[in-house]
């Protein structure tokens, strides 16, 4: 019997009925033979981190834009963290920790750059609209290539916990979740907001744009004082919350939780601090993709011709990390010395 093999018997003993197996997967979109060592999620989740869309990711803003500082996350750190929380959630739900990581180590690969200044000028840019969930699917759907051709060839669920990441959070509110169809994603989007409700508080704290007696008081006492505790309530709230094939978090965790994101965007996210340089970075972006419209440059006219020129501008803006797209603005937009 081959370790792969194994392995799924493994799973088979050890997750619930209601979790994702691995022998059970609806499969890629282009047949492959399975491989001896490892199960169809675990590839999933190494041919993701081994993409060039991966590696950018730890020059691209989380909030404050270009930060110089060393200990201020970015998407790249911010993926992590949310690696590492859904997978202590899987774990203990017993529900499949490759598919989950998988879903996490991909979700925002198609993020742009500065943030979601960059994602909203995109969006009134592109007139089909932008959003980063759907360019996330489109670069481990088209835009990476490996050694087999264009593309990763992911499995269906890792395609689809990638691309409606962002619609699990309607748990949050009490909603139905529209989109994800297994509860990994649900367990991913749901940490993906434990994530950076509490290291966005962490690095705002760190830029001074708030200080600690400027947090709801009442969703500290409830959650704790520091990042740590916080996460670890929330965790705690989001496993025993969830039973019976059903994620949710408790009442009395998801409050507090709640009240907390509400801050964030409501005093941090639109503070003078970095109101100012996101106004900046989405002027920037504007000026720059309307440059390469009319001069697209190599990477662009190299795209795929079947996809309009608009199309693989957005591809390419989007692709930008913070301090390449500030470079290439300053090279080809701003005046340089005269030289003889």
């Amino acid at each position: 019997m081959l370790i792969r093999e194994q392995l799924e018997r493994r799973e088979r003993q050890g997750l619930r009925d209601y979790a994702v197996f691995s022998d059970a997967s609806r499969g890629r979109p282009v047949p492959e033979p399975e491989d001896d060592y490892r199960m169809v999620f675990q590839r999933d989740r190494d041919r993701i981190l081994h993409t060039k869309a991966f590696r950018r990711l730890k020059r691209k803003t989380q909030v404050f834009l270009a930060p110089q500082g060393d200990h201020y996350r970015t998407r790249l750190t911010h993926t992590l963290e949310v690696a590492q929380i859904a997978r202590t959630v899987a774990r203990a739900l017993f529900l499949n920790e490759d598919l989950t990581e998988a879903i996490a180590m991909g979700h925002d690969l198609g993020h742009t750059p500065f943030g979601h200044a960059g994602e909203r000028a995109l969006n009134q840019l592109f007139s089909p609209g932008f959003d980063h969930a759907e360019q996330s699917l489109r670069v481990v759907d088209k835009l990476e290539w490996r050694s087999g051709g264009r593309g990763l060839n992911l499995s269906y669920e890792v395609r689809n916990g990638i691309r409606y990441h962002s619609a699990g959070k309607a748990l949050l509110w009490g909603e139905e979740a529209s989109g994800p169809e297994t509860l990994e994603a649900l367990v991913v989007s749901v940490c993906d907001a434990i994530a950076y409700i509490n290291h966005d508080i962490d690095d705002a704290l760190r830029a001074r744009a708030i200080a600690p007696d400027d947090l709801p008081r009442e969703a500290l006492s409830a959650l704790g004082h520091g990042a740590s505790s916080r996460i670890d309530r929330m965790v705690t709230g989001l496993i025993k919350g969830s039973a019976d094939g059903r994620i949710g978090v408790l009442g009395e965790v998801l409050e507090p939780m709640m009240i907390l994101r509400e801050y964030l965007y409501r005093e941090v996210y639109p503070s003078a601090a970095i109101n100012t340089e996101i106004s900046r970075a989405e002027n920037l972006l504007r000026e720059l993709f309307a440059y390469l419209i009319e001069n697209p440059c190599e990477e662009i006219l190299n795209g795929d011709p079947d996809d309009s020129l608009e199309r693989r501008t957005v591809d390419f803006v989007a692709g930008m990390t913070d301090d390449f797209a500030l470079r290439l603005y300053a090279e080809l937009l701003m005046p340089s010395h005269w030289q003889r």
